[in-house]
C-alpha cells in the first residue's frame, strides 16, 4: 500500500493552488518571469514517472498535454518546455513554462537562473482564474 499524498512542502512554498485534475495537482509557480505550471500526481510515494502505473503514465502526459495547453492559451509563446527533473524535490511532478524569446533565461533553462520575481498585486490571481476558467475548474 503507498503512502497517502501530500504536496512537498517547496513545492507548496513556491507555488499557488491551481485545482485538481482527475490524477494531478496542478500549481502555478510564483515567479512573474515565466508563465510555470507544476502537475504533481495526488499519489503517495511517487519519485519517477515509471513509479506510476502504465494508466497512470498515460494519464499523466494527458493532463501535461491539457495543461501545456491552457498555458499557451493564457500566456501565448515561442515554445513549451517539459520536464520531470527531481533532483532537488524527488515527488514526482512535471514543470510545464511557456517561454518567450529573450525572457530572463532564453536560450537556457528556467531553473537556477536568477531569483523568482513575485508577482505583483492580483497578477497571479488573476492567471489562476484565466486557467481555472480555460480548464473547467472554475
Amino acid at each position: 500500500m503507498s503512502p497517502p499524498f501530500g504536496l512537498d512542502p517547496r513545492l507548496a512554498g513556491d507555488t499557488l493552488h491551481v485545482g485538481d485534475l482527475p490524477l494531478c495537482r496542478l500549481l502555478l509557480m510564483r515567479d512573474r518571469r515565466y508563465a510555470w505550471l507544476v502537475l504533481v500526481p495526488r499519489r503517495g510515494g511517487m519519485v519517477e514517472v515509471a513509479d506510476l502505473s502504465p494508466d497512470g503514465r498515460v494519464a499523466l502526459w494527458r493532463e501535461v498535454d491539457t495543461a501545456g495547453e491552457a498555458l499557451r492559451a493564457v500566456a501565448p509563446c515561442d515554445k513549451l518546455n517539459i520536464g520531470a527533473l527531481g533532483n532537488i524535490v524527488r515527488q514526482l511532478h512535471v514543470h510545464v513554462v511557456a517561454r518567450i524569446e529573450g525572457d530572463a533565461a532564453w536560450p537556457g533553462p528556467v531553473w537556477g537562473h536568477g531569483a523568482a520575481e513575485a508577482y505583483a498585486d492580483g497578477e497571479a490571481e488573476r492567471r489562476v482564474e484565466a486557467l481555472r476558467t480555460r480548464l473547467g475548474l472554475s
